[in-house]
């Protein structure tokens, strides 16, 4: 527990730094690179690292899918990717049928997951930056989700006695995910009340209620999801990059629902208006 909450004492200033500061560009070369070892460790989690051309195809789309929504051209670059990346497996799964090397449907299903789909949610972050005062939007998905993740986590250690899902996810629990989604909201309409008293920006604090009830149900959700793949898989964790949290998907994974969701909403019911 220590080294996880070391290790996001030193993460979090970096990520809001990036988030906050830096120009959009730079945010969008991180989220290349998270998706691309995010990629990566999919990838070695569902078994297909016995073929070393799958990967690079997976982590290359993984890295060109944030950048072209950087420049505006996700309605081109999307499609053209995922298409190349889909005849790609389909081509390496016949050459390699009935070999060693054999790629099932279910595997080519998930690299098209970990090399495409995957990145292009993740870049919900690069458009909300994007986006007039984008410094601000894109902070929102961010904070719903970590601080959701640690309402749950804290909320069941500290009372959590049922178990939601212990199947899929041992640990949690009912207590720990409604305080995580209680937890969330609050975040979002806190954010509300620093935006309203350092900006001149209006703040509709209803809408920035819907974000944190749609947010962190999803953010759980998405947590749940990859749990759901690692038990399918039988591993722990997707890596050992980050200390205390895994892989750099098992730090992520809620992000893949979360910010598109946010995304979606501050485009249909704008929450801050500047």
């Amino acid at each position: 527990m220590k080294t996880r909450i070391l290790t996001a004492v030193i993460l979090v200033p970096l990520i809001f730094i990036v988030l906050f500061f830096l120009s959009p560009y730079v945010l969008a070369g991180v989220v290349s690179i998270i998706c691309a070892i995010s990629a990566y460790e999919l990838l070695q989690a569902i078994g297909v690292k016995q073929n070393g051309r799958i990967r690079v195809y997976a982590i290359s789309s993984a890295v060109i899918i944030p950048i072209g929504t950087y420049f505006g051209l996700t309605h081109i670059v999307f499609p053209a990717v995922f298409l190349i990346l889909m005849s790609l497996s389909f081509f390496e799964a016949i050459i390699a049928f009935k070999t060693e090397k054999n790629i099932t449907f279910s595997q080519i299903l998930i690299i098209l997951f970990a090399g495409a789909l995957i990145p292009l949610m993740m870049s919900g972050l690069v458009d909300l930056k994007l986006m007039h005062e984008g410094r601000f939007m894109v902070l929102l998905p961010i904070i719903c989700a970590f601080l959701t993740d640690a309402g749950a986590y804290f909320t069941g250690m500290a009372i959590g006695k049922k178990k939601a899902f212990p199947i899929v996810s041992p640990k949690k629990t009912v207590e720990g995910c409604v305080g995580g989604l209680v937890v969330g909201i609050l975040s979002m309409l806190l954010f509300g009340v620093i935006i309203s008293l350092t900006t001149p920006y209006q703040v509709a604090f209803w809408a920035l209620l819907i974000y944190g009830l749609i947010g962190s149900s999803l953010c759980q959700i998405g947590d749940l999801a990859f749990s759901l793949i690692k038990r399918e898989f039988d591993i722990k964790d997707y890596g050992k990059l980050i200390p205390g949290h895994g892989g750099m998907l098992d730090r992520f994974d809620s992000m893949v629902f979360t910010a598109p969701a946010i995304y979606l909403l501050v485009t249909l019911i704008p929450a801050i208006v500047v």
